[in-house]
Order: C-alpha cells, then structure tokens, then sequence
C-alpha cells in the first residue's frame, strides 16, 4: 500500500460517495456505462493493490448498481462498512448518506 494508506483511503471514500451523491437521480444508459466504466477501472489501478482486489471481489459478488443515485449511493455505504467492520472501525448509518455527502 502506499506510505500513508489511512489518509488515501479516506481521500477515496470521500470522492466516491461525493461522486455517488451528484449522480443523476435517475441516471441515462450512457451515464451507466460511463459509471461501470469508472468504478472497474478504479478497481484495477488504485494504488493499494489488496484494498484494489477486494473491491473487485466485492464487485463481482454485487455489481454495483448505477441505475440511480439512491442505489449506488447506498451500494458504497454498504461497501464502506464492510471495510469498516474489516478494520474494526464504526459502521455508517447509511438512511443517512444524503445528509453527509449532499
């Protein structure tokens, strides 16, 4: 992983549920693809190779779902809080993901 892996990876979960938070509403067969494109991609080149690999995994177990803002918001958090419990930390109370990240 890289030198400060804490401080990348708090980096990363900021700008994906921000991202994930200004999603369209209801989101365009393009902006999907677009969407799928991007978090795959990420998968494969964020710089902590086993935090990369578990995303993967986890993708492939339950492909994120992009069709609205709502459920790929939601897909993150759940996301998030397993690698929170993975890491001993707190669980996020995901009915509140639009007030932390909107």
């Amino acid at each position: 992983c890289p030198p400060d892996s804490q401080i990348l990876g708090r980096a990363t979960w900021t700008f994906l549920h921000t991202m994930a938070a200004y999603y369209p509403e209801k989101a365009e067969a393009k902006q999907q693809e677009m969407m799928t494109s991007l978090l795959t991609s990420f998968s494969h080149f964020y710089p902590c190779g086993r935090c990369a690999s578990h995303l993967r995994q986890e993708m492939a177990k339950r492909p994120p779902p992009v069709d609205t803002r709502y459920n790929l918001s939601q897909w993150l958090c759940r996301t998030h809080n397993k690698v929170n419990v993975m890491l001993g930390k707190d669980e996020f109370d995901c009915s509140k993901i639009d007030e932390r990240w909107r």
